[in-house]
């Protein structure tokens, strides 16, 4: 009789968001949503798509983002997250894009989250990140070494 052999092909995933404070909800200032997501939230809550959109979402340069509230330990978080448990609160309603983060098998914010906790032997310790979009102007300038590309970062904060 021959071996059997079992093969797991699910992914392995080196992160728990359960651990996590939710710094995907919190760190980016939006939360993109396409009128799928909307339809969902629709369904999810028992409104119209119109009722969803004006309840849930909202216009952000030009792009209709979920609602953001201020939070307890970030700045400002997604209005979906319960502030206690650092849970989703309409997690199978949630977004696309939430759906498939991180896409990866590891979470960065994860990595820093545990890195901090170990490095300051604190399980309590929550590393302040913020993400921010500036305007990059790529130069290349000649050196001794030959081309080299500069990046210079806009001053302005959006």
């Amino acid at each position: 009789m021959a071996e059997r052999v079992i093969k797991d092909d699910q992914p392995r995933v080196y992160f728990d968001c359960n651990k996590c404070p939710a710094f995907c909800c919190s760190i980016y200032e939006r939360v993109a949503v396409t009128k799928r997501d909307i339809t969902r939230l629709a369904k999810h809550f028992g409104v119209t798509f119109e009722e969803a959109q004006r309840r849930y979402t909202t216009e952000y340069d030009g792009e209709r983002v979920l609602k953001r509230v201020k939070d307890v330990i970030f700045e400002r978080t997604c209005a979906f997250l319960d502030q206690k448990t650092r849970g989703c609160t309409i997690y199978h309603a949630r977004p696309g894009v939430c759906r498939s983060y991180p896409g990866r098998s590891r979470c960065a914010y994860y990595d820093v989250l545990r890195f901090e906790r170990i490095q300051q032997g604190d399980e309590s310790v929550i590393p302040q990140i913020k993400i921010t979009f500036r305007e990059v102007e790529e130069d290349v300038v000649e050196n001794a070494d030959g081309p080299e590309r500069v990046y210079e970062w806009d001053d302005t904060e959006k």
